[in-house]
């Protein structure tokens, strides 16, 4: 009991000092506690666990682990969609070993999550474009418009659905429906254009 007690505090005390840092964006959409990064690195992971198809919801330092003679608080605990729980740290090229195995030794699951994993390609940038209008929901009349737009055509490039938004500017629409799972589109394969696709999302949850 005093074991947990201890790790407690500390759970507490590196909460309290990463949420005075402010990196951003500010806004999550899969983190329904309040969020608190101890780097850039960490919060651009957060960015890319909330546009993760697989990921259901994500918290920040609420774990933590005894290692050798000091104790590690990971920097996330993420919940997927096949029900299975994992433990993220970033790290800029490798991780320390022992922490992984001394998780796995609790029968939990961790890993390391590299910078070249974090900034390859287009999904962060895009991810963090998305999340700057995560906290504007647009209104029924709108989303209402553009997914029966889309149950007829299929899929609808950006620029061709400008003309179905009346009372919020279009990629205000699409950012949050697409954080909110209502639609998908291709955050990889290039920087969100006019020629960028969007389909209705075939996942369900979150919403």
């Amino acid at each position: 009991m005093e074991k947990r007690t201890v790790d407690n505090a500390i759970l507490d005390a590196t909460f309290r000092e990463a949420s005075l840092n402010t990196f951003f964006p500010v806004a999550t959409v899969r983190c329904p506690d309040r969020p608190a990064f101890r780097s850039q690195i960490a919060r651009d992971l957060g960015c890319l666990l909330d546009v993760d198809e697989t990921v259901v919801a994500w918290s920040c330092l609420c774990f933590g682990a005894h290692v050798e003679d000091r104790v590690h608080v990971v920097d996330f605990m993420v919940d997927h969609l096949d029900g299975t729980r994992e433990f993220l740290d970033v790290a800029e090229f490798f991780g320390d070993p022992a922490v992984t195995e001394t998780i796995a030794c609790m029968k939990r699951r961790h890993r390391f999550v590299t910078l070249g994993e974090i900034y390859s390609g287009h999904r962060l940038q895009n991810a963090k474009d998305l999340l700057r209008y995560a906290r504007y929901r647009p209104p029924l009349n709108d989303r209402v418009r553009l997914m029966a737009a889309l149950s007829e055509a299929g899929s609808m490039t950006v620029g061709e659905t400008f003309n179905l938004f009346r009372e919020v500017p279009p990629l205000t629409a699409i950012a949050w429906m697409t954080l909110h799972r209502f639609i998908s589109i291709d955050l990889d394969e290039a920087p969100i254009g006019p020629d960028t696709l969007i389909r209705r999302s075939s996942n369900e949850v979150a919403r």
